[in-house]
């Protein structure tokens, strides 16, 4: 404990502590247990049925249904982790206080003070976008300076993360995330909620170049732009409503992935980086985990693609965060509040 957080070349986290990890920040109850560098419990109670027909999250709903899931989530953790006194073993609890809808986040945060109170442990507040960003580091150290591409449902940024801790913003979506972007073109099609893997299953039958979908912003700033693109898909079901969804869906994609692409290979001309990670519930995407592995091939930097499983919301991502905090001497007040609209840049 205690390491500098700029002397170091790589982004990792202390193998050494033991760290529970809670995460609800929007619709997945998460919950996770690090020990020793390994996941060793792990719990996800997911809700996509309950917001299925909605075509989006319910903040209500989705709070009623984390405190429904969350103690019992947290059972089955530590019970499959096979630690009889955990308060013994724990070193922290880290938490998720945002961003992310208030009701969620409340909730997940007072089971976290809960267990500090009766464990006697030390509180870790953690961003859930730093959570997506050290999701990478259970699959591998990541080589610092490093290129981060953070995409979901509700954020798409480029990182640039410098030093363990020190993060510059580069650019990042002027209006609709590419999650979002996904979510309202699977509801287009009439395809179910979640859009993301929806969209990707419909691709797999259809030809990309049956349709040429515009890709925003092609100059030299690392800022996106999806709100066009989805307009785009909407105008073009307009003038041919007989086309076939998979051309439509896979053409999509194709813009999609090529714009969030086309930035990353831009950010990696404009500076030197060692490595490229990718994070966030679209960086489970096959079509852009396949090109940013072919692109840092090419350009001679590690790819750093988690794991599908880490790539959506969970609660090992939190644990490791949490661990990196805690292990550089962050520990937070047990008064913490939730920020919905938290930054860690």
């Amino acid at each position: 404990m205690g390491r500098s957080m700029t002397e170091v070349d790589v982004l990792d986290f202390p193998k050494d502590l033991c760290v529970l990890g809670i995460e609800t920040s929007c619709d997945e109850t998460a919950v996770a247990l690090l020990k020793d560098g390994k996941i060793v419990g792990e719990k996800v109670v997911f809700q996509n049925d309950l917001h299925a027909d909605f075509g989006g999250v319910v903040p209500e709903l989705a709070s009623r249904q984390h405190a429904r899931a969350i103690s019992q989530a947290i059972s089955q953790t530590l019970e499959q982790s096979g630690e009889k006194r955990p308060e013994k073993v724990i070193d922290a609890i880290a938490v998720t206080y945002g961003p992310g809808l208030a009701g969620s986040l409340m909730v997940g945060v007072s089971a976290a003070k809960a267990l500090c109170v009766a464990w006697d442990l030390p509180l870790v507040g953690v961003d859930h976008m730093e959570g997506h960003l050290y999701a990478g580091t259970l699959h591998c150290p990541i080589k610092l300076p490093s290129l981060t591409l953070l995409v979901s449902g509700g954020h798409s940024q480029i990182i640039s993360v410098e030093a363990p801790g020190i993060y510059r913003y580069l650019g990042g979506t002027l209006d609709d995330a590419v999650g979002e972007a996904f979510d309202k073109v699977a509801r287009l099609l009439g395809l179910r909620f979640p859009g993301g893997p929806e969209i990707e299953r419909l691709s797999k039958a259809g030809d990309p170049t049956k349709i040429t979908f515009p890709r925003a912003l092609k100059g030299d700033s690392l800022d996106l732009s999806f709100s066009g693109l989805k307009t785009a898909v909407l105008r073009y079901l307009e003038r041919n409503p007989s086309s076939k969804s998979e051309d439509i869906a896979a053409a999509f994609q194709e813009a999609a992935v090529d714009s969030l692409v086309d930035k990353v290979t831009l950010a990696l001309k404009k500076a030197k980086y060692r490595s490229v990670v990718i994070g966030g519930g679209v960086a489970a995407n096959s079509l852009l985990r396949d090109k940013i592995s072919a692109l840092c091939e090419d350009m001679g930097v590690d790819a750093v693609i988690p794991p599908k499983g880490l790539c959506t919301d969970n609660g090992a991502m939190i644990a490791a965060a949490g661990a990196y905090r805690f292990g550089t001497g962050s520990a937070s007040p047990l008064e913490l509040s939730i920020d919905p609209s938290l930054s860690f840049v």
